[in-house]
């Protein structure tokens, strides 16, 4: 068994996926793993694979040819899941993507297509779920519009779209702070996927925001509207997970 070792992008996971196609050593004696901890197995050879945006390209452009571009997609979506074995995973859906064409998005009986759908359902839900959630603070100094997250899945680029097309006229920036990067938007000039510097990350965490004087609005006017006879905390929690609210300026 040979391990190919990725970088944790889909640029590196493309590269994995170039190289243990291209050693011709049958799909059954190769594997994909994150660059990162894990356990070492016996009689296994382990190699790391250099990020090559040549390498990548091809395999972009096998797959929007040979397969479709709603294989890319998906491709694309399953590699900012949290799914640890998502690279090797990909691989295993290129392989029948490879051998089926364009119908095999919706092959789900064969599991390494339904193991896709599912790392791609688990991360929409979760940038859904977010668009709903996120609260945004004034940072009283610098005119920005600013929302610290803490999301499961690399979704920072789905969220980007939406917030642009949504405050095209403001100056705004998403902190993920599991990843340590930022979605930073500027009027007219678009969005782009920031990793702040260790500096750049103390200034955030001491930024002052407008934030108090919302909360006290928001609690007074849910005080206001709260039914108390209908207060039903796990119905609540099944529409607003736990691990949000620490994040959301109605629950501070």
């Amino acid at each position: 068994m040979t391990v190919y070792i990725c970088e944790d992008s889909l640029d590196g996971i493309l590269c994995g996926v170039y190289d243990a196609w291209m050693s011709r050593k049958g799909h059954a004696q190769v594997k994909l793993q994150l660059d990162g901890w894990f356990e070492q197995e016996l009689f296994t050879e382990y190699l790391t694979v250099p990020r090559e945006m040549e390498k990548a390209e091809k395999v972009v452009k096998s797959i929007r040819q040979k397969i479709s571009e709603e294989a890319y997609e998906k491709v694309y979506v399953a590699s900012l899941s949290q799914d640890p074995d998502r690279a090797d995973k990909i691989y295993r859906f290129l392989i029948y993507g490879f051998h089926f064409g364009k119908k095999v998005v919706d092959m789900l009986q064969i599991p390494a297509v339904f193991q896709l759908f599912q790392m791609c359902r688990n991360v929409y839900n979760e940038n859904h779920l977010l668009i709903e959630f996120i609260r945004f603070s004034q940072i009283t100094d610098r005119n920005l519009m600013f929302s610290r997250i803490a999301p499961k899945n690399r979704v920072l680029s789905l969220l980007a779209p939406h917030f642009s097309d949504r405050f095209p006229g403001e100056r705004w920036m998403i902190y993920d702070e599991n990843r340590q990067e930022a979605a930073v938007y500027l009027p007219g000039r678009g969005w782009a996927i920031l990793q702040p510097d260790p500096a750049m990350r103390r200034e955030i965490d001491n930024w002052q925001t407008d934030s108090r004087e919302y909360e006290d609005l928001w609690k007074i006017f849910h005080g206001t509207i709260a039914i108390k006879e209908r207060f039903n905390p796990k119905c609540q929690r099944n529409h607003l997970p736990l691990r949000f609210r620490g994040y959301m300026t109605e629950f501070q």
